[in-house]
């Protein structure tokens, strides 16, 4: 990566780095439970090490690295099943009744902004290209916090954005059908949300994250 490519634009360099690293972290290439040369990820994207530094206590703020007195930082490890579970069973109390109350009190902007969102990615990501793959996480992770938002019950919106659990999944692996069944869902969502569909968004959602937890504990069980 060029420091061209990373500046983007002056002032969007840290970032540029802080998404850079995350595709490292999904795609393996900063492999889970292992350290992080903070000077090496520095020679590797050519920049200095100040915006590496920077990128990565964001991410110890979105545990993907810890960072430990003396040794510096690590990757943490993938969620296991229990944690998987823990996670989605919260879910399943929250982003329903998210879903719900924002098809009852979203306002039309909120609404529209949604089902842009859903539309953003008409095909799931296919091969193995890590900016891709980032780029389909991030979607997923704002379509879940627009509905949230769009609730009006800033407890579960914080209470979501705080797990980070787009992040975390990702890192468990990714197959284009599963993206793809993803994104139709997010679409039966959005839908119901933009109708004002309060019971039909919750069952969309709730149809969506049992799917969801479905697909990914078999990866979760993988030795």
């Amino acid at each position: 990566m060029t420091a061209d490519r990373a500046t983007g634009q002056a002032g969007m360099l840290p970032d540029a780095v802080y998404q850079r690293l995350i595709e490292l972290i999904l795609s393996n290439e900063l492999p889970p439970d292992s350290r992080v040369n903070l000077y090496q990820v520095a020679r590797q994207l050519d920049v200095s090490p100040t915006p590496v530094r920077e990128a990565l206590s964001r991410l110890d703020d979105d545990g993907l690295v810890v960072k430990s007195p003396l040794k510096g930082y690590r990757t943490t490890p993938v969620l296991d099943v229990k944690e998987l579970d823990d996670l989605f069973d919260l879910r399943l109390l929250l982003e329903p009744v998210a879903a719900q109350k924002a098809a009852e009190n979203g306002s039309s902007e909120a609404l529209e902004t949604l089902v842009e969102e859903a539309g953003a990615f008409p095909r799931a990501p296919a091969g193995d290209d890590a900016a891709d793959y980032a780029s389909f996480c991030r979607h997923d992770g704002q379509l879940h916090a627009l509905i949230a938002q769009a609730s009006g019950n800033t407890a579960i919106a914080r209470s979501l954005a705080r797990t980070h659990f787009h992040l975390h999944a990702f890192r468990l692996g990714y197959e284009e059908s599963a993206g793809q069944a993803t994104l139709d869902e997010h679409v039966r969502i959005a839908a119901a949300v933009a109708r004002r569909d309060a019971d039909g968004a919750a069952d969309a959602m709730r149809a969506h994250l049992l799917a969801s937890r479905e697909r990914l504990l078999p990866l979760a069980r993988r030795p």
